[in-house]
């Protein structure tokens, strides 16, 4: 009896994983559920999230210790996509396998996901009837955001002279070249120069690898994910469609966004408005929207989604394009929990994260001013909103939806005063 109750005793390493998928102590609706509740109540961005996170399941829940925690956190710091989701995922199918890493993942996501595409519906179907004012007051908002996000960013990724300059260099190159692969290009150089010219700091010993997935099951997820990524652009030559290059513009946006939530932003803008699929101001007013959602800001994707295609199948859109983005994340965290301790101890694979951190800062500094700055700020009211609105975001400390809902109000009512 004695061994029966020893077995029974919770796993305090929870992030163990065997066989290639994750050694099952809940059912996947239990980590549906624990998810769930975080999915609707996780305001405040990437950070807020691993902090709720943090207090759900390592503190209060202790379905993983604090070491095991820090892993996993570390790791998907280092992986393009959402962190937060992507940290999500990992301890789902640390709890229930591969069933547990996709309840995860909606639990967390669709609560925001679902409030967005009925946002995008109501933009189609009532825009008459929502204020111009208010959709300006969101627009604004978005700049504010923005603001703060590269400040932050930059202030962490690019706070020494090679950096600062890489970060510049980006943003001038893809401001004078405003496509989609005029961004992989600097995202590519940046590895480049990072790895030969940058200078990683050595790795600490403290953390210890996560997993025991298998090396074997690990490296099938990397071959679909490269696959994906380099077949989806050739499939799309091949069968022109455009459902199939929506696709594969939001798989590869969720391949390679680096540093934050925030970098869809520029990646998404390159392909989405610029081809003409969605409306900047849409695009922006979408944007603001999304900060005042709970949940990962990638469910900005079901909102472009649903804003593409007319009722009834604003929804299969708004779901299909939700998934294109997120896919990487699954194939990436899968894919790279058997390497995570050699990639972490890797001098020069880390040196080439730096460039490429320092080069998306640039990337989002592009975007700020266009099309963000551009597209929102025309006169001195504006600047005048978007300002307090950056204050109130970086210094007053008040949660992102109620700027965002702030910024609303007060365009509808300058608007009104008119």
């Amino acid at each position: 009896m004695g061994g029966n109750m020893q077995q029974s005793r919770p796993n305090t390493e929870a992030t163990r994983m065997s066989n290639g998928v994750g050694r099952t102590t809940d059912s996947a609706w239990a980590v549906f559920l624990a998810f769930l509740r975080l999915g609707l109540t996780s305001f405040g961005g990437p950070v807020a999230h691993l902090g709720y996170f943090r207090d759900e399941f390592v503190t209060r829940r202790r379905w993983l210790s604090e070491r095991a925690y820090a892993d996993l956190v570390a790791l998907c710091q280092f992986l393009p996509g959402p962190p937060s989701s992507q940290v999500g995922i990992a301890i789902g199918l640390s709890r229930a396998g591969y069933a547990g890493a996709l309840a995860a993942w909606l639990g967390f996501t669709l609560p925001s996901a679902v409030l967005m595409i009925l946002i995008a519906l109501g933009l189609a179907s009532h825009a008459d009837a929502i204020p111009s004012g208010a959709l300006h007051g969101l627009k604004l908002a978005a700049v504010a955001v923005v603001a703060q996000a590269v400040w932050g960013m930059a202030r962490h990724h690019c706070n020494d002279a090679p950096r600062a300059t890489l970060m510049a260099a980006a943003a001038c190159f893809v401001l004078m070249v405003p496509t989609a692969w005029a961004q992989l290009a600097v995202i590519a150089t940046a590895a480049v120069l990072g790895r030969f010219f940058l200078t990683a700091p050595a790795a600490t010993t403290q953390d210890q690898p996560a997993t025991t997935m298998s090396r074997g099951a690990g490296l099938a997820w990397l071959t679909l994910f490269v696959t994906l990524l380099l077949g989806l652009p050739l499939l799309g030559e091949l069968w022109s469609h455009p459902t199939l290059a929506r696709i594969d513009a939001f798989f590869r946006t969720g391949s390679l966004v680096f540093g934050g939530g925030h970098v869809v932003l520029p990646l998404l803008q390159a392909d989405v408005v610029s081809s003409g699929w969605v409306d900047a101001d849409t695009f922006l007013a979408g944007y603001g929207a999304a900060q005042a959602m709970p949940g990962p800001l990638f469910t900005f994707a079901a909102f472009l989604g649903a804003s593409m295609t007319q009722a009834p199948t604003a929804w299969l859109g708004g779901l299909l394009y939700l998934v294109a983005i997120f896919v990487p994340s699954f194939l990436l965290v899968f894919g790279a929990l058997p390497f995570w301790e050699s990639l972490r101890r890797n001098r020069r694979t880390q040196a080439a994260l730096l460039g490429i951190d320092a080069s998306v800062v640039g990337l989002l500094l592009a975007a700020l001013h266009q099309p963000v700055w551009t597209s929102a700020v025309y006169t001195s009211r504006d600047f005048a909103l978007a300002l307090v609105a950056l204050i109130a975001l970086m210094f007053w400390k008040l949660p992102p939806w109620l700027v965002v809902a702030g910024c609303a109000a007060a365009g509808w009512l300058e608007a009104a005063s008119r």
